[in-house]
């Protein structure tokens, strides 16, 4: 749906989400390098039920901070973040931009800029990160393997790393899509929702650093909920389509 050249007015601005969980070693490098990105003004923690101290290291550095009483999951983090944004926008002024970052990036947050001119251009309504290798990262491939070919197979589009978090999306973009995906499917889940749905993304180079889920019984089980939770995802909205398959259906726009 993004059209090209300059679409937004040049006061629009960007909120950045970090759903964040027991995340109070990090935090604090995230936030502040969050606030160096320009065109952001807003930077806005959404605490999903940490056990630590991270509301508060996270509202030391300088970001609004959100809490869930307990962990709901990384999509509804995302879904609350973007409300307290809505209700914050200016009446008058246009809708923020909104960047999810993870809250493990640290000083490197500040490199996710990148993400912000295509859609801030009118280029892309959702710029995804693409990260360079990521030290003591010890998957093979299995669930991104899954997401890739299950959004190719059912958009056209064939990303390179169909489960990076770290997007900027216009506010119309994110409310196509939601309800989001639950869990760790979120990522596969916006994806196949907006690029079927005829929005733009855009992967972008992006030099971010976060921490890498290892080949220890920790890092295994993590994959494994991530696999199911993109299984679930994709399966959820082949489910779908086969339920509207008699009706209208929308335009399909192959994004960059």
């Amino acid at each position: 749906m993004a059209s090209p050249g300059p679409s937004q007015t040049p006061t629009q601005r960007v909120a950045v989400v970090i759903p964040a969980k027991d995340e109070s070693a990090r935090i604090a490098a995230t936030v502040r390098s969050a606030r160096a990105i320009p065109h952001v003004d807003l930077v806005l923690v959404v605490d999903d039920g940490s056990e630590d101290a991270t509301q508060h290291v996270a509202r030391d550095a300088g970001a609004v901070v959100v809490r869930h009483s307990h962990n709901r999951g990384k999509a509804s983090a995302m879904e609350t973040g973007a409300a307290v944004v809505a209700m914050r926008d200016v009446e008058d002024a246009p809708p923020r931009l909104l960047l999810f970052l993870d809250g493990d990036l640290g000083e490197s947050a500040v490199h996710a800029a990148p993400l912000i001119p295509p859609v801030l251009d009118g280029i892309a309504d959702m710029a995804i990160a693409l990260l360079p290798p990521q030290t003591g990262a010890g998957g093979r491939g299995m669930v991104v393997g899954l997401a890739r070919r299950s959004i190719h197979a059912m958009t056209g589009w064939l990303p390179s790393q169909p489960l990076s978090g770290i997007r900027c999306l216009t506010r119309e973009a994110f409310e196509a899509a939601t309800p989001l995906a639950h869990g760790w499917g979120v990522e596969t889940g916006l994806s196949i929702d907006l690029v079927s749905k005829g929005f733009v993304a855009l992967e972008v180079p992006c030099d971010l650093r976060h921490r890498a889920s290892g080949t220890d019984l920790a890092g295994q089980l993590h994959r494994a909920g991530q696999y199911r939770d993109v299984l679930l995802a994709v399966n959820a909205r082949r489910l779908r389509r086969m339920v509207t398959k008699s009706g209208p259906r929308r335009r399909t726009s192959r994004a960059t």
